[in-house]
């Protein structure tokens, strides 16, 4: 049973991978076909400043993740809580991995998503209650800054 899985799994990389390749060379065609023009096939505003703009918008959209940055080293308390069970651990990854939770839209997975990641960083340090506050006053705060 396991083999099989496995024989599937290899299946489709190489399903995927002959995908590339027709593509790559399809691509390499339409180089031969039409020269440097070709790039016009693939994309869409040649001419326009998409290389000078290019991570624009990723420094714009790291905004929340600053302000979660900053929030984390603050003296607020549960911010001191967070980095008092966080140890030694990284605190940019916890902001990192707090972003991600932020942007789910419905809150009560929001809130499970956050006590999940709390669970997996502070499992041995706090119960289950104690990270469902925690997490609750996470997000409160969160609210408020973001």
């Amino acid at each position: 049973m396991a083999n099989q899985r496995e024989t599937h799994s290899y299946e489709n990389q190489v399903d995927r991978f002959t995908e590339a390749l027709a593509t790559a060379r399809k691509m390499q065609q339409d180089w031969l076909t039409y020269g440097l023009n070709f790039i016009h096939l693939y994309v869409e505003d040649v001419d326009g400043d998409w290389l000078e703009t290019w991570g624009n918008d990723e420094i714009i959209g790291n905004s929340v993740l600053d302000s979660i940055k900053e929030f984390l080293v603050s003296d607020d308390h549960v911010a001191v809580r967070i980095r008092q069970l966080l140890g030694e651990r990284s605190l940019f990854d916890l902001a990192v991995n707090i972003e991600a939770s932020w942007r789910i839209s419905q809150a009560d997975n929001r809130l499970s998503a956050m006590r999940n990641l709390l669970a997996s960083d502070f499992s041995s340090e706090i119960d289950d209650n104690g990270l469902l506050d925690l997490a609750e006053s996470l997000l409160a705060k969160l609210s408020e800054i973001l």
